[in-house]
């Protein structure tokens, strides 16, 4: 009985929970949805209006930030928040995490799965995150190795969005012919996580 209960919790909770989430986002998004109607005097819409008024307003801001003017003149605004530390740390922190989870194909590209050799023959998966290490860390390593291209490498953290970053050179890099997202995945869920193209390991003799 306890045994039969817990595995149909184990099947619908995730789903459960991946549904509460996203009703609770879209809940959100509804709601400041309806503040910004009622601003103007729209006191009674339809259910969803303020869910549906949000997805248009991200429409038009996708839109407009196609046109180089309004892109320029949103770089400098930017420019001016991070003259200040503390907005600079927050505000740099979230939009790196939102460049992350970017589904565009120029930066996916970047982001190349990698395996790095550890000293006992084992292997970290990893991800390239840049193409080159700033300027003062690569004039650091240059004082100590050779000239050697070096790059980023972010190895996630189980279970967490928290990360490390090292350096490595390009030449001691294993590419890996697997896609960000699933990769991630994998990375995040310990391995738990299992892809529809996953090779199976053939049984002992």
């Amino acid at each position: 009985m306890r045994k039969t209960m817990t595995r149909g919790i184990l099947r619908v909770l995730p789903l459960a929970l991946t549904v509460w989430l996203f009703w609770s986002i879209g809940g959100g998004l509804n709601s400041f949805g309806l503040a910004l109607l009622s601003v103007v005097g729209i006191n009674q819409p339809w259910a969803g209006s303020g869910f549906v008024l949000i997805l248009i307003l991200l429409l038009i801001i996708g839109l407009a930030f196609s046109v180089s003017p309004i892109a320029w003149l949103y770089q400098r605004l930017e420019d001016q928040i991070l003259r200040f530390p503390l907005l600079k740390t927050v505000y740099g922190a979230i939009k790196d995490m939102a460049s992350l989870i970017s589904t565009d194909p120029e930066k996916t590209q970047q982001r190349q799965t990698v395996l790095i050799k550890q000293a006992n023959d084992s292997y970290i998966v990893g991800f390239v995150t840049a193409d080159d290490v700033p300027g003062p860390v690569h004039r650091a390593l240059s004082e100590h190795h050779d000239q050697e291209g070096w790059v980023p490498v972010l190895m996630q953290v189980s279970y967490q969005i928290a990360g490390v970053t090292i350096l490595v050179r390009r030449s001691d890099l294993i590419y890996v012919d697997w896609p960000f997202e699933d990769a991630m995945q994998f990375m995040l869920t310990a391995g738990l996580y299992k892809s529809s193209d996953t090779n199976k390991a053939p049984p002992p003799a």
